[in-house]
């Protein structure tokens, strides 16, 4: 338990250190919270002064006095909760904002193993759920609990000032409200982290069934997925209703102490003033503080369960930015410029770091050349360019660009000078220009114009409505698969890449598209080194040497007539194939 509170207390500083460069609101948020308390104690001891100088007293020339000195200390402290408020609300909102953008970029340079273990739902919670319950550690959480605390001490002592007998009948009732305030505070405590684990349960669902909604359609499983929807969304109305429960019990039992609390002060108050023991004035005023008193007791805990959610989620979101599985980027070299000379020495690689996908591959592709890879579903094909962009590292071998390793490339630098076009083209909501230059400032229209004249993709986007301004959907849904592989393509050629990789970049385009996608491609290898993975043999013909791989491993490689000749050849079997098939 220590060690539990140790660490909270490490990730609230931690937190709290995330306003530094806001310090000039967080300094006015706890000077307001320190000023805040007296013009607030000072509204009934003001009444009591009134009762029992001014009205009971006979002193009626003060009473314009005091009633305007009354109104002055209620408006300004009106004014100045407004601007603690707000304040407060303010350093939230701009200590999230800044926190987002520090996530949002973090989790884009995270290696792609973060992404093939992580629901995207969850990075999703993370960046905008969690992030957003931080707020509430400034706006609702550390800086109101100081205000409040400062105030309950402040009242406590003035009552003690004022009367310690009704102070003290006062206490009689304070065990219980502590007592029930903690019972409170666990409980809630519990039931807010099962919120916040269900919601990161119901977005990651979400997410993944509206982005395979197709194939949820195509199978007719609609009622299966809305069922399981069900079962998570009724998780999480029961997350929220253990909650809303505590707060149904809590609040009344907390005016019932208040009640009870009054009804005692009065009762044991008016004896007291009866013996000249209590004055009527405090007896008046007296309701007041207990107000005072009683009103930060009660949110305290609510607010210190609203600070726990937001440390809650603070870990999690610390968690990501904590998180180094980047790849190593340990490289000084920045290549303006490649030959496009690649070789694979003895290479093995795992994803997992066990079962090996990629075993000692050896590859040499001379500047300028093409070379195409083939060989079926799951041979590691699609590792190969994986392992040569770094989205993941090797674990034995070596990987040689111009004849450096490309752990020496500064990776950013590396990228910049190879190009991909995948076979599931993504295309993001905004216009096809924007989708070409993915909003590089450094190009223009007429660079992407250029560009798509080359590749023969100029005529095509012209008939779009709009041309280049062509709103495209999520994901580019409101174009054919042909349309999107010609942006894709303008794309890969308008960043002047040295080498070029096309991941099954025809397999889905019709035969109508086939003839005008081959001539894009053919210009954009044209006089680059090429890396082509193909389904369709008939695209590799022109290919200097063609690999074939199966089970991690290379068992043929040649020219495509020299594969072709052999006749029990690997290679030859899948051409048959692929021969017959378009025959029949």
């Amino acid at each position: 338990m220590e060690q539990k509170k140790g660490t909270d207390w490490a990730l609230l500083k931690r937190v709290l250190a995330t306003a530094k460069p806001f310090n000039t609101l967080f300094i006015q948020s706890i000077v307001l919270a320190i000023l805040i308390t007296p013009f607030s104690i000072a509204q009934p001891f003001i009444i009591q002064k009134i009762v029992d100088e001014n009205i009971i007293g006979g002193k009626k020339e003060g009473m314009i006095f005091m009633g305007v000195m009354y109104l002055i200390v209620l408006i300004i402290s009106v004014v100045m909760r407004y601007y603690f408020i707000y304040i407060t609300a303010e350093l939230g909102q701009n200590v999230i904002k800044d926190m987002r953008v520090k996530v949002f970029r973090h989790i884009t340079n995270l290696r792609l193993r973060y992404f093939d273990q992580t629901p995207i739902g969850t990075s999703t919670t993370r960046t905008i759920n969690d992030i957003e319950a931080i707020n509430s550690v400034f706006a609702q959480g550390v800086i109101t609990i100081v205000a409040d605390f400062i105030t309950l001490i402040a009242v406590i002592a003035i009552m003690l000032y004022t009367s310690w007998r009704l102070t003290a009948i006062v206490f009689i009732t304070m065990p219980f409200m502590m007592l029930a305030s903690y019972i409170f505070k666990e409980k809630v405590k519990v039931s807010y982290q099962k919120v916040r684990t269900q919601i990161a349960n119901m977005n990651a669902f979400l997410q993944e069934r509206i982005t395979g909604m197709k194939i949820v359609q195509i199978f007719n499983a609609e009622k299966q997925e809305a069922e399981k929807f069900k079962v998570i969304n009724k998780s999480y109305t029961s997350a929220n209703l253990d909650s809303v429960f505590y707060y149904a019990i809590f609040f009344p039992v907390v005016e019932l102490v208040s009640a009870v609390s009054l009804a005692l002060m009065i009762w044991l108050g008016a004896k007291g003033y009866l013996h000249d023991k209590v004055s009527f004035g405090a007896l008046v005023a007296f309701p007041l503080y207990l107000n005072l008193m009683f009103r930060p007791i009660r949110f305290m805990a609510d607010k210190f369960n609203t600070l726990q959610m937001g440390l809650v989620a603070s870990e999690r979101v610390f968690k990501i930015l904590d998180s180094q599985d980047f790849i190593s980027n340990h490289g000084t070299i920045h290549p303006k410029k490649l030959q496009g000379r690649v070789e694979f020495k003895n290479v093995s690689f795992a994803y997992d770091e066990k079962n090996e996908v990629l075993k000692d591959i050896n590859i040499i592709i001379p500047p300028g050349e093409t070379l195409a890879l083939v060989g079926s579903t799951g041979s590691g094909k699609s590792t190969i360019i994986n392992i040569l962009n770094r989205f993941y590292e090797i674990q034995k071998g070596q990987i040689l660009i111009d004849d450096t390793d490309i752990k020496d490339f500064e990776l950013k630098s590396l990228r910049s000078r190879m190009a991909i076009v995948l076979q599931d083209v993504f295309l993001f909501e905004g216009t096809v220009f924007q989708n070409i230059t993915l909003r590089d400032s450094h190009i223009t229209l007429s660079d992407v114009i250029a560009a798509s004249k080359t590749i023969g993709a100029h005529t095509y986007i012209e008939k779009l409505p709009g041309g280049y301004d062509y709103k495209v959907s999520e994901r580019g849904s409101n174009l054919s698969v042909g349309q999107r592989q010609l942006i894709a393509f303008v794309r890969a050629l308008v960043f002047d890449p040295d080498i070029l990789i096309l991941d099954e970049a025809t397999s889905s385009i019709d035969t109508e598209s086939e003839s005008v996608i081959q001539y894009a491609i053919e210009k954009l290898i044209d006089k680059r080194t090429s890396i082509i993975i193909a389904h369709r043999l008939s695209t590799v013909k022109h290919a200097h040497n063609i690999i074939v791989l199966s089970n991690g491993k290379i068992v043929e490689s040649g020219t495509h007539e020299i594969l072709l000749g052999k006749s029990d050849g690997y290679y030859r079997e899948l051409y048959d194939m692929q021969f017959t098939d378009m025959i029949s």
